[in-house]
């Protein structure tokens, strides 16, 4: 063998090491194991590309429908909060009202709950980043969700100085004055994904998107977001946000100092407590469905209204309805109402459909690997439930409440 080949072929053996050295830096390790990910999913789509989310079974006997008529209008007993005092009558927010914007932050792949909570942190003068924060409740880089309740989770245990709540059925009003008094508010929300981010070549580039409001101005009716995704400073009007802040009940999630927690119960009235929160919303989701009954979001938030209050059955119905409308294939990753519905109503058949179709579309969701394996326990596939429910404690070990620990012990030998 030429000395020259020798040379080479050593030169290439020091590249190949070098490379592997470098491939097992955190960082660059977890971005190779992102990008092959990325191409397994998308040439698996390209080869069998997910169908549209599939519609109810036939349910024997087959309850009506929901309709404008049909559709629950009973109000659930609940007990009245005595402290809870009438919504004052607050006076209109300025027209316009601006936060100071935090350094952007950029996300990492599907990281934009902590890339977004990160920025509104350090408007209250937290220090970090959204790697601190996704090490507690986004271990795994796969896991492709981050939901309301572990946001909170994190400010709460990780940053206790601070508080943050969450409700649904906000208004551009009360976003507004939130902004006025110096709360930046972050909301749920549709975005649409970069072509790149395709799960395959039939994707519909639907997705879950937090966003981080630090102005408005009535003059151009917009508001200043931050958004992880898209950058710095962006500008979104008040009728685009509303559209794509539907599809998740108009969610919205505000952090304060427990020093005025007072002012925050005063700015937002009734909606403080959950409970009548929730029942506003359950009111405002049976006019809509009423009113725009070809709108599968109207629907699907009237089912999440009734899962609150334990009503299951007729929220598997309003579901079922979404369902037959037709829903965005991401739905399931973001959202578990449907989930809990099923199960409850018994309908365990509608439940692993479903939840195949979500693990189909996000393999790495602890929350359908969990309520898969509930359907499988339920049908008496325990050997299954087992396997369901380690897959979902593997893709968050830290999954909220450890709920798939505590679904293990229904199987421990």
């Amino acid at each position: 063998m030429s000395s020259k080949i020798k040379t080479a072929l050593a030169a290439l053996a020091g590249l190949l090491l070098l490379a592997a050295l470098v491939s097992q830096i955190p960082f660059v390790k977890s971005a190779v194991m992102w990008r092959v990910e990325k191409f397994a999913i998308y040439a698996k789509n390209a080869i069998n590309p997910p169908g549209p989310v599939p519609t109810a079974l036939p349910v024997t006997p087959k309850p009506a429908s929901p309709t404008a008529t049909t559709a629950p209008t009973s109000t659930p007993a609940v007990d009245p909060t005595p402290s809870l005092a009438p919504t004052p009558t607050l006076p209109p927010p300025p027209s316009q009202a601006s936060i100071k914007s935090p350094p952007f932050e950029k996300q990492t792949p599907n990281n934009c709950g902590p890339a977004t909570l990160s920025m509104a942190l350090r408007l209250y003068g937290w220090e970090g980043n959204q790697a601190n924060i996704s090490s507690v409740i986004k271990p795994v880089l796969q896991d492709r969700n981050v939901n309301p309740e572990e946001l909170r989770y994190y400010v709460r245990t990780q940053a206790g100085w601070l508080n943050m709540e969450y409700r649904v059925n906000g208004t551009i009003d009360l976003l507004k004055r939130l902004i006025a008094a110096n709360y930046p508010v972050i909301v749920e929300s549709v975005t649409s994904l970069d072509p790149n981010d395709a799960l395959g070549p039939t994707d519909d580039l639907w997705a879950a998107h937090y966003l981080l409001l630090t102005a408005y101005d009535d003059n151009a009716q917009t508001f200043t977001i931050q958004d992880s995704y898209h950058g710095a400073d962006l500008t979104i009007s008040y009728s685009q946000l509303e559209e794509e802040w539907k599809p998740f009940n108009n969610l919205y999630m505000v952090i304060y100092f427990p020093q005025f927690e007072e002012e925050v119960k005063s700015l937002l009235g009734e909606d403080w407590d959950p409970t009548s929160n929730r029942q506003r919303a359950l009111d405002s989701a049976l006019k809509n469905a009423a009113a725009n009954p070809d709108d599968a979001f109207a629907w699907f938030n009237l089912g999440s209204d009734l899962v609150y209050f334990d009503r299951y059955e007729e929220a598997a119905l309003a579901y079922d309805k979404a369902r037959e409308i037709g829903l965005p294939l991401r739905m399931f990753r973001y959202q578990f109402g449907p989930f809990l519905a099923y199960f409850h109503a018994n309908r365990n058949d509608d439940l692993l459909a479903l939840t195949e179709y979500a693990r189909g579309v996000t393999e790495m969701s602890e929350e359908a690997w969990l309520w898969h394996g509930f359907g499988l326990y339920r049908k008496g596939d325990y050997n299954g439930a087992r396997k369901a429910w380690e897959k979902a404690d593997k893709i968050n070990p830290n999954f909220f409440e450890d709920q798939a620990r505590k679904a293990l012990q229904l199987v421990a030998p």
